[in-house]
């Protein structure tokens, strides 16, 4: 299974590395493109002190990656361009209204923009994890715009009927539900069981 993981510049990077490292740490997916926004750069160095594209996904795994492949947003070339590449589907997380706009609209103007247009046409899944608050009515249109062209809008809002500890494990629940709705579940997800 191929997945490509695009990061933007909203805030919730702490999402993003968390989503990174499970898709490397899953043994079901083989390859991962990631993308990092120019925009997404400025969050992580405020939200996690990462700064500088090179070697990003290494900085985020917090070791050398072993199937991550890292492109440029303006590399509107690259293979995942390409309805002809083979991918399970692409995550979007966090997502920028900027990148909503985008995609709502096929502007297909980034490697982000232009590979959730690919994975639109091909029938495949997106999922964007959008993140904003409050939404006005521009967001909303595009938002439905998104959905009516195929795509998944799944909020960055973190679940607390689980009793998470901390931050980080709101984190990790939230990845794997995302996970999950892209065929990935993983292993410690909280699973609602009201009868217990």
């Amino acid at each position: 299974m191929q997945i490509t993981l695009a990061i933007t510049g909203a805030s919730g990077a702490i999402f993003a590395r968390a989503m990174l490292r499970a898709l490397e740490a899953d043994n079901r997916v083989t390859r991962i493109h990631f993308i990092a926004s120019e925009n997404s750069l400025r969050v992580l160095a405020e939200e996690l002190n990462i700064s500088g594209r090179n070697s990003l996904a290494e900085k985020l795994l917090g070791t050398k990656p072993k199937k991550t492949i890292q492109h440029t947003d303006e590399n509107v070339g690259a293979s995942i361009a390409s309805g002809s590449h083979p991918s399970a589907g692409m995550i979007v997380l966090p997502c920028s209204m900027g990148t909503l706009a985008s995609i709502a609209n096929g502007l297909a103007n980034t490697l982000i923009a232009r590979a959730a247009d690919v994975t639109l046409k091909e029938r495949r899944p997106l999922i964007l994890c959008v993140r904003e608050t409050p939404f006005n009515r521009i967001h909303l249109r595009n938002m439905t715009l998104a959905a009516e062209a195929g795509a998944v809008i799944f909020p960055v809002i973190p679940t607390f009927y689980n009793h998470p500890i901390d931050s980080e494990e709101m984190t990790r629940q939230f990845v794997s539900r995302v996970l999950a709705h892209i065929g990935l579940p993983q292993p410690g997800a909280y699973i609602w069981k009201p009868e217990e």
